[in-house]
């Protein structure tokens, strides 16, 4: 018994010193941050460690033949009037979002109701049956409720973010998704889209309104330090889940 408490109190002082070195290793970095070597690896920068996005198919060149080797105007070289906005999947285009919404909903209703019903005293065999007030039975019932809500909502957002085509549909139309993530000390701000658009409605400078964008999924939010002070804890979440008031 004394081998395991001794074991046991040597495994609390090398849990607790390492923790310590620990805190003191960030500490030190946050009160005096150095700044990372310029090495661009996988290793060094997260960022960029994966990338997979949708390509369309790859297609072989076309050689050049006769005429067209001798041209200025090659397939390689840019043209002049030269359809640059998204065509084809992995193409980019800009999606522009400017909401400014407002909604104002008011409602009342009143509601009254009465009603009264009396029988009169009966005459059985001539015999006296009659009551002070001259009714054998009265009923009289009264109820009223009035009610009365409103709602009002002002939105205002003004973005812009730049989507991938990432599939094309049978009659043409493209299916688009979007991310930007923006990380400041620890708070990280992202902005996600998805939905389907037509060609036909991207603008000459390959941009298109966030208003026609069919089936439009638009998320704006963010999470780090700051977040986590505005959100619940979940002990409260439970409470109010059981809590009956």
């Amino acid at each position: 018994m004394t081998s395991l408490r001794l074991s046991a109190r040597l495994g609390c002082i090398l849990a607790a010193s390492a923790l310590l070195l620990s805190a003191c290793g960030d500490f030190k970095e946050t009160h005096n941050p150095t700044v990372s070597d310029l090495t661009l690896s996988p290793d060094h920068m997260g960022e960029v460690n994966r990338i997979s996005i949708p390509m369309p198919l790859p297609t072989p060149a076309d050689q050049p033949k006769r005429a067209d080797q001798a041209s200025l105007w090659s397939k390689q070289t840019p043209r002049l009037f030269q359809d640059r906005r998204a065509g084809d999947i992995g193409d980019l285009v800009t999606v522009l979002i400017d909401i400014d919404d407002r909604a104002q909903l008011q409602n009342a209703t009143g509601r009254s109701r009465s009603s009264s019903t009396g029988v009169d005293d009966p005459d059985i065999l001539n015999f006296d049956t009659s009551t002070e007030s001259g009714k054998l039975i009265g009923l009289s019932s009264s109820s009223s409720s009035e009610g009365e809500g409103s709602i009002r909502r002002n939105e205002s957002i003004r973005l812009r973010v730049a989507a991938l085509v990432i599939q094309t549909l049978p009659n043409g139309n493209f299916v688009i998704a979007g991310r930007q993530e923006v990380k400041v000390n620890n708070e990280l701000r992202e902005l996600r889209i998805a939905g389907i658009i037509r060609q036909s409605d991207i603008n000459v400078g390959n941009t298109i309104d966030y208003d026609k964008i069919a089936e439009a999924r638009i998320t704006y939010g963010g999470r780090g330090q700051i977040s986590t002070v505005q959100t619940a804890r979940y002990g409260q979440d439970a409470l109010e889940v059981f809590l009956p008031y």
